[in-house]
């Protein structure tokens, strides 16, 4: 008898993706990025999304990764660290 549990596949990230909520003067805003998507926001709300989505990409080269090859743990700090060399956060 096997009393062995199955192996709980690891945790993943997929994507990120940032949602503005500001917006309204009526523009669609839309980013898509290798990580993710941004939608919505002001144009200087979806300004700085874009901003940290761009340190974030930064951040996850410098770490020689990919976003999938990332714990969801170290995406977090990925993106804490992305918003805050953009001095905003």
């Amino acid at each position: 008898m096997n009393n062995k549990k199955p192996k709980k596949p690891k945790a993943k990230v997929a994507a990120v993706v940032g949602v503005g909520l500001d917006g309204t003067d009526g523009v669609k805003r839309i980013t898509r990025t290798e990580e993710g998507v941004l939608v919505g926001g002001s144009k200087e709300t979806h300004e700085r999304m874009q901003e940290t989505a761009i340190k974030f990409s930064e951040g996850l080269e410098k770490a020689g990764k990919k976003l999938h090859e990332v714990s969801p743990r170290q995406a977090i700090d990925l993106l804490r660290e992305a918003i805050e060399r953009t001095g905003r956060g």
